[in-house]
C-alpha cells in the first residue's frame, strides 16, 4: 500500500500511521489531516522506507503493536517503536491495540512509547492526546537546546564523567557503547562541550535514519551533476564541521561500502566529494556511537574489524539505569520538576514506599523510559504525593521480573509479595517458565533474531538456546 499523503499547508506537524487494515488508517488520515500531514503505511518495512525518504522525521508516530509478523520476527509493532526511536529519538509515539493488554501496554513504554491507545479510539479525544504530546515535544526541543549535564552520582556515572574529562581533548575517535535509552548522543555532545572544540561546530548524524544510498553524499558532499537532483555543488558533513565534532550514531548500520571510505578520512582526513577527483582534508573529530556490540559485528562479518579498531581508539560504556543506583531519584526530581515548571502544573511527589518502589524497578529502557513516565506521572498526577500503587501501571513488570544485578533479596521478596497479593495464589513453575520465555523474547529483540548474540546476552550456550527455544520445560544448561 502506497505511502497516503494530505497536501497540508506550511508548518502542520506530520503524524506517521502505521496499521495494516487499510479501514483504519483511512479513517485516522480523514479525521486527523485537518490538524496533521499523515503518512500512513501498512507495515514495519513500509514505514521505515518511507522514513528514509522524507526530508524530517515525523515529530509523532500511531503504531499498531499487531502488525503482520514475519517468520523470524514475529513482534512487528514493538520492534517498529525501536526501529522508529532509532531515527528519530525525539519522536513522541503512541501503539494502538484491538486488546486492552496491559502487559503489551507498560512493555511498549518501556520500548519507548509514549502511551497506549486502546481500538476503536475516538477521533477527538485523539487529537486532544496528539496536541499535548506535541507540547511536550517542544518542551523537550527546549530542554535539548540547553547544555545539559549528565546528571547523577554514582560510581558507574562518575567513572564516566572521569573518562569524559580525560578523553575529551584528544583529537581521536571516541567509540560510544550503550543500551537504547541510555543517553549516548547527550554523551557525545559532553565530549564535544568539554573540548578545545567547544566553539566549533558539531554535527550529528543517524545512520540508521538514512538511506544507504544517501550516505555518502551527505557525509562527504557533491558536485554539481553528480545524479540526478544534484543541481549545485553541495558540502557534507565532515566539509561543514569544518575542525569541530561530527557525531555518528547507530555506526552499526553503515553499509559495507561506506566503511572503507570513511575508514580513509580516520586515517588521514581526505576525502571526495561525490562527482569530483579532487581531494579534500577535514579537521573533524569522529565520535561514533551504537547499541550493538560492534566485535560480535566484525566477527559475523557485517563490521569491517580495521574500522573497529580506528573507532575505538577510545571506548565510553555508557551505563544502564539499572547500575545507576540513588541516581534514579536524582533523574526523577530532575525531570518532575523541568517538566512541571514548562507546563506551569505542581509537580507530583512520592511517599517513602513509592521511593523504594522507584528504585527497585530497573528500569529496562533506561533514562529514556524513566523520563517518559515522569511525564504520564506529572500529567496524571499533578501535585500529588504518590504511592506504589500508581506507580504500578507505569511500570513494565513482566519484562523487568528479575531484580536488578544490584538488588538485594529484600528487593525480590517485596517485588514477590505485591504479585502474591495481587494473583492470591501462582503456580511457580509457569512462573519461572514465563521469565524464561520473557528474557529469551527480550533478547532476540535486541539482537534482531541472531540466536548467537542472543545467548551471550543471556549466559548460556547457543545449543542451550535453541533447547529452551524449542521446549521451555527444559532447564538443563
Amino acid at each position: 500500500m502506497p505511502s497516503t499523503l494530505q497536501s497540508a499547508p506550511e508548518g502542520r506537524p506530520r503524524l506517521l500511521v502505521v496499521d495494516d487494515d487499510a479501514l483504519i488508517t483511512d479513517t485516522l488520515s480523514f479525521a486527523l489531516g485537518a490538524e496533521f500531514e499523515v503518512h500512513a503505511c501498512d507495515s514495519r518495512q513500509h514505514a521505515i522506507e518511507l522514513l528514509r525518504q522524507l526530508p524530517e522525521a515525523p515529530q509523532l508516530a500511531l503504531v499498531d503493536l499487531g502488525l503482520p509478523p514475519t517468520p523470524h520476527a514475529p513482534d512487528q509493532g514493538f520492534l517498529l517503536i525501536a526501529d522508529l526511536l532509532a531515527h528519530a529519538p525525539g519522536m513522541r509515539i503512541f501503539v494502538l491495540s484491538g486488546q486492552s493488554d496491559a502487559a503489551h501496554a507498560r512493555h511498549a513504554r518501556a520500548l519507548g512509547a509514549a502511551e497506549f491507545i486502546a481500538k476503536p479510539c475516538d477521533p477527538a479525544a485523539l487529537k486532544k492526546v496528539l496536541a499535548r504530546a506535541l507540547a511536550v515535544r517542544s518542551i523537550e526541543l527546549k530542554r535539548a537546546r540547553r547544555a545539559e549535564e549528565l546528571i547523577g552520582q554514582s560510581p558507574a556515572l562518575m567513572k564516566l564523567k572521569s573518562q569524559l574529562a580525560q578523553f575529551a581533548d584528544s583529537p581521536f575517535p571516541v567509540l560510544i557503547e550503550g543500551e537504547s535509552g541510555s543517553g549516548k548522543e547527550l554523551v557525545a555532545q559532553s565530549l564535544h562541550r568539554l573540548s578545545a572544540r567547544a566553539d566549533k561546530p558539531y554535527y550529528a548524524l543517524n545512520c540508521a535514519a538514512i538511506a544507504p544510498t544517501l550516505v555518502e553524499p551527505t557525509l562527504f558532499g557533491y558536485a554539481k551533476g553528480a545524479f540526478t537532483g544534484a543541481l549545485a555543488n553541495k558540502s557534507g558533513y565532515f566539509e561543514d564541521a569544518r575542525d569541530g565534532t561530527l557525531f555518528l550514531d547507530e555506526i552499526g548500520e553503515l553499509p559495507l561500502e561506506m566503511q572503507a571510505k570513511l575508514l580513509r578520512v580516520l586515517e588521514n582526513g581526505e576525502y571526495q566529494r561525490v562527482g569530483e577527483t579532487t581531494s579534500r582534508v577535514s579537521g573533524a573529530r569522529v565520535i561514533a556511537a551504537s547499541n550493538r556490540d560492534l566485535r560480535q559485528e566484525v566477527r559475523r562479518g557485517a563490521f569491517r574489524a580495521d574500522l573497529y579498531h580506528r573507532l575505538s581508539v577510545f571506548t565510553l560504556g555508557v551505563p544502564p539505569l539499572r547500575e545507576m543506583e540513588a541516581d534514579k531519584l536524582l533523574l526523577l526530581e530532575h525531570y518532575r520538576r523541568f517538566y512541571a515548571e514548562q507546563s506551569g502544573a505542581q509537580p507530583f511527589s512520592l511517599d517513602e514506599a513509592a521511593e523504594r518502589r522507584w528504585l527497585a524497578y530497573p528500569f529496562p529502557g533506561n533514562v529514556r523510559e524513566l523520563r517518559n513516565i515522569v511525564i504520564r506521572l506529572g500529567t496524571k498526577h499533578a501535585g500529588r504525593r504518590l504511592s506504589p500503587a500508581e506507580l504500578e501501571p507505569e511500570f513494565d513488570v513482566e519484562s523487568a521480573a528479575a531484580p536488578p544485578a544490584s538488588a538485594g533479596a529484600g528487593d525480590l521478596t517485596e517485588q514477590a509479595l505485591r504479585h502474591l497479593e495481587r494473583s492470591r495464589g501462582i503456580r511457580l513453575d509457569e512462573m519461572l517458565q514465563a521469565v524464561e520465555r520473557g528474557y529469551i523474547e527480550a533478547a532476540l529483540r535486541l539482537t534482531r533474531g541472531n540466536v548467537s548474540q542472543a545467548a551471550k546476552l543471556l549466559g548460556v550456550n547457543r545449543t542451550t538456546l535453541y533447547s529452551r527455544m524449542n521446549s521451555p520445560e527444559d532447564k538443563d544448561s
